[in-house]
């Protein structure tokens, strides 16, 4: 789900909330060392995602916060801000010269640039949280 953030609104608020959880606590971050990525360069998007892209040749940016269910991709589109809410257990990654993060029948893909590799970090982090999320839910197996 995509909301127009730009805005402060309680509806969306408790949306977020509903899909990928309360924000982490401030102990919570301490102990992660952050939640949040550094701004990251958009190389590519999915058609259906393009009206968010900036149409002349700007760079567009984008940074993700880790929530305990999911993640929040905020998306800058000159003075409008966007937000891609993705639960864990719809989130795809792909790693193909940089990365590729894929939900919903949308996909956002991240240059392989400066910026992207500072994040290396923030991407272990996110996929930590990721394989956590899932093996609440795995199956036991039987040999």
């Amino acid at each position: 789900m995509i909301l127009n953030t730009t805005h402060h609104n309680s509806e969306h608020k408790q949306i977020i909330a509903d899909l990928v959880g309360n924000p982490f606590g401030l102990v919570q971050k301490l102990k992660m060392r952050g939640i949040g990525s550094k701004r990251m360069i958009i190389d590519e998007v999915s058609p259906n995602m393009q009206s968010m892209m900036n149409t002349v040749s700007d760079i567009n940016y984008a940074n993700i916060e880790l929530r305990p269910k999911g993640i929040l991709i905020m998306i800058n589109k000159g003075l409008k801000n966007f937000t891609w809410i993705i639960p864990y257990y719809q989130l795809v990654i792909y790693k193909v010269n940089g990365s590729s993060l894929h939900a919903q029948g949308r996909y956002i893909h991240f240059r392989n640039s400066k910026t992207f590799r500072e994040n290396k970090n923030f991407f272990d982090k996110l996929l930590d949280e990721k394989v956590k999320y899932d093996l609440q839910f795995s199956m036991p197996t039987t040999i």
